[in-house]
């Protein structure tokens, strides 16, 4: 891990499988965000297999508030152990941008009710053009662990 890794885990009275399932349906995400920026899925479809893009509304307060669009291409997907994401933009998904920013989830059962869960948003790969506009991590330590409790509350549900 490097000091531009920020991460925080928990453990989840739920299966990883089912853990897991949350993660893969992007329209829990708004759900299971801690920032408050993620809004609703935009194509609907559950995750299935590294370099698909999904798409969601996003939006920020900053500035007066801006709503905006992004579009996310899948770089793990391990079922049911490890989920990881790159947001990026653009119209068309042949051609999108990505700020080099990285979130990831690892999933580690134990036993057949219990998972210990560890997000890690990781912005290493984010350009110096990019820095000179967004402090990076634009967000702390607490919206993580939000996000965790966040996923708890979803996946103990669906037990």
């Amino acid at each position: 891990m490097t000091d531009e890794t920020i991460s925080t885990a928990c453990t989840i009275d739920a299966s990883a499988e089912t853990v897991f399932a949350v993660l893969a349906d992007p329209s829990t995400h708004q759900a299971i965000d801690g920032t408050g920026w993620v809004r609703e899925s935009l194509d609907g479809k559950p995750l299935t297999e590294t370099g698909q893009i999904f798409r969601m509304a996003m939006y920020h307060d900053n500035y007066g508030g801006m709503h905006y669009e992004m579009a996310n291409r899948v770089e793990v997907f391990e079922p049911p152990h490890a989920i990881a994401w790159l947001p990026g933009q653009g119209a068309d998904d042949a051609n999108l941008e990505f700020g080099g920013w990285i979130w990831r989830y690892d999933l580690e059962p134990l036993g057949d009710d219990r998972t210990n869960v560890t997000l890690s948003y990781d912005w290493s790969a984010v350009p110096q053009a990019l820095r000179e506009h967004i402090e990076f991590p634009p967000f702390d330590r607490r919206h993580l662990d939000n996000s965790l409790k966040h996923l708890a509350g979803l996946a103990q549900d669906r037990v």
